[in-house]
């Protein structure tokens, strides 16, 4: 009989209570789970926050890291010291236009007590684009040949940056070096300066460093 009531007596109410609490215990994760990612979300959007640029900084990187402003100068002007006041008026010109373009003129920019070929190499490699004033005292000036080398060994193909200007000198003094290349012929100096402008600025476009700084 004893064994009968064993069998027939109700299970505790404690099964109950311990799978609710289990129960409550299992949701209470998800519960502190779901404010944890509250509260991570709000901090992350805490951090978004404090990191966001402002559009002057923005603006300030993109102008310090434009493809411009990877070389010292925009353009070198390559010419003989005969030709000296005249280069001065384009390269016044040049960097007096809207696009303030950075000239190179080795009487101005060359640092005093370096080596002339060292100069000239810098001033090549650290251009975007070359200008070659082509005259009778470019051809005689075995530098101005040299530096007119090394152009045409920075940029092989030319693409656009060596530009070669013609001044008092007849077609077939052309130097043969450059008879691949297109030049500008300088007779009205307004249009031709507003011709090597033109060319100088088709050439930063077309190399992606002009419009970013």
């Amino acid at each position: 009989g004893w064994f009968r009531r064993l069998l027939h007596k109700p299970k505790p109410s404690s099964a109950e209570s311990s799978l609710n609490a289990g129960h409550s215990a299992s949701s209470s994760p998800s519960s502190s789970s779901s404010s944890a990612t509250s509260s991570n979300s709000s901090s992350e959007t805490s951090l978004a926050r404090s990191v966001r640029l402002s559009p002057v900084s923005l603006s300030v990187i993109n102008a310090s890291g434009s493809a411009r402003w990877a070389k010292s100068y925009d353009v070198c002007i390559c010419h003989s010291e005969a030709d000296l006041e005249l280069v001065e008026e384009l390269v016044s010109y040049l960097e007096g236009q809207p696009e303030s373009f950075r000239c190179f003129l080795q009487l101005r920019d060359a640092t005093p007590g370096s080596a002339v070929v060292t100069e000239l190499c810098d001033a090549v490699q650290n251009s975007h684009c070359w200008v070659m004033l082509i005259t009778p005292g470019f051809l005689r000036d075995p530098w101005c040949k040299y530096q007119m080398h090394q152009a045409l060994a920075e940029a092989p193909m030319a693409n656009g940056r060596t530009i070669p200007v013609l001044k008092d000198v007849d077609r077939k003094d052309y130097p043969k070096e450059l008879r691949n290349l297109y030049y500008i012929y300088m007779a009205l100096k307004e249009n031709s300066f507003r011709q090597i402008r033109d060319t100088i600025l088709r050439c930063e476009c077309a190399l992606g460093t002009m419009g970013k700084g």
